[in-house]
């Protein structure tokens, strides 16, 4: 099968793979849509993420739909029928998994996280434990967003927003955008967006907020003059923790949910120190599908909008290069094998 690997930082290729041999409780998923998340940005602009290195050339695509190859009977689940799957693999046995967290495993096995191939490919074999069962009504695209928006669900859970307090959320790529709308639907008050693109900021009106601006420094809402209570960031930035704390009133809360280029935070300490602030780091998701799936089915987050662009596997290199290049015009793009 033809398959997009990433060999090193800003080498992308197409190549060739073998569908790898089919393991006890597995099945086969014929890719519908994969999403290019920021993540898999970082493995191609910087070669990996922290501990997570690309040593050998490995297929990234964490966030997929697709249709099964056989029929699930576990799951009452027909071939043909449109699927997601839940990339983590947690171990079941640390303490982090024991304890509820299975998005803190150390020993996790992660779909499209090297060396563990992904689904920007044709086929895949998964566990069958991480196929998520979703309406029929829903479309490859809807399937693929249920990830990022459980990504979204979880950073809101541990921000826990108060009714109508004020929120600022810093950086508005597909992750802040979900985390706008998770926030409206719990009923804060103000969402202010903050992000240097124009395109982004006009995206998070629409879907919910009700102030941007391009830097913290340029609100002039007047709800923002002492910082915002709470403050959520979702940037690619090393100064969107330094951003973060500069952004958050005195005993504010702080939700640190993106990945930084580079893997490296830029902090003015006496500020964090002095405003006596909370601050929580979130990772990936705990078991949120379900309610991803109700809040797609009852029109309560709008995830189509985000999707701007579509590219075929054989675009998929160009597609990384116009992301990391920040093109005027992309939000969330979609593979299609």
């Amino acid at each position: 099968m033809d398959a997009l690997f990433l060999h090193s930082a800003f080498d992308a290729r197409i190549g060739k793979i073998n569908l790898e041999t089919i393991k006890e409780k597995h099945c086969v998923v014929r890719v519908a849509a994969v999403g290019l998340c920021g993540s898999d940005l970082h493995y191609y602009k910087d070669g990996g993420i922290g501990g997570a290195q690309i040593r050998s050339p490995f297929v990234p695509g964490h966030e997929f739909s697709g249709w099964l190859e056989d029929d699930i009977p576990s799951l009452g689940l027909k071939r043909r029928t449109l699927v997601s799957v839940d990339p983590n693999k947690s171990c079941e046995e640390c303490n982090q998994c024991k304890k509820g967290y299975p998005n803190l495993c150390p020993n996790v096995e992660f779909i499209g996280a090297p060396p563990f191939n992904g689904a920007m490919t044709e086929r895949i074999s998964v566990p069958i434990s991480q196929i998520v069962p979703i309406p029929q009504s829903m479309t490859p695209a809807q399937g693929v967003m249920l990830e990022p928006l459980g990504v979204a669900i979880h950073a809101v859970d541990l921000a826990k927003p108060k009714l109508l307090e004020t929120v600022a959320v810093l950086g508005c790529g597909p992750i802040g955008l979900l985390i706008i709308q998770v926030l409206r639907v719990s009923g804060v008050g103000s969402i202010i967006a903050i992000d240097p693109l124009e395109h982004r900021r006009n995206m998070a009106i629409k879907l919910g907020a009700n102030i941007s601006a391009n830097s913290t420094e340029n609100i002039s809402n007047t709800l923002f003059k002492n910082g915002a209570p709470l403050v959520i960031e979702a940037t690619n930035s090393p100064f969107g923790f330094k951003d973060a704390v500069l952004a958050s009133e005195i005993g504010g809360r702080i939700i640190i949910v993106g990945i930084p280029d580079g893997d490296q935070y830029t902090l003015p300490a006496a500020e964090a120190r002095r405003r006596g602030l909370k601050i929580k780091f979130s990772r990936r998701m705990g078991n949120v599908y379900p309610r991803a799936v109700e809040l797609v089915v009852n029109k309560r987050v709008d995830v189509d909008s985000m999707v701007t662009n579509k590219f075929s596997l054989m675009e998929a290199p160009s597609a990384f290069k116009k992301h990391a290049d920040n093109e005027i015009g992309l939000i969330k793009s979609l593979i299609i094998p």
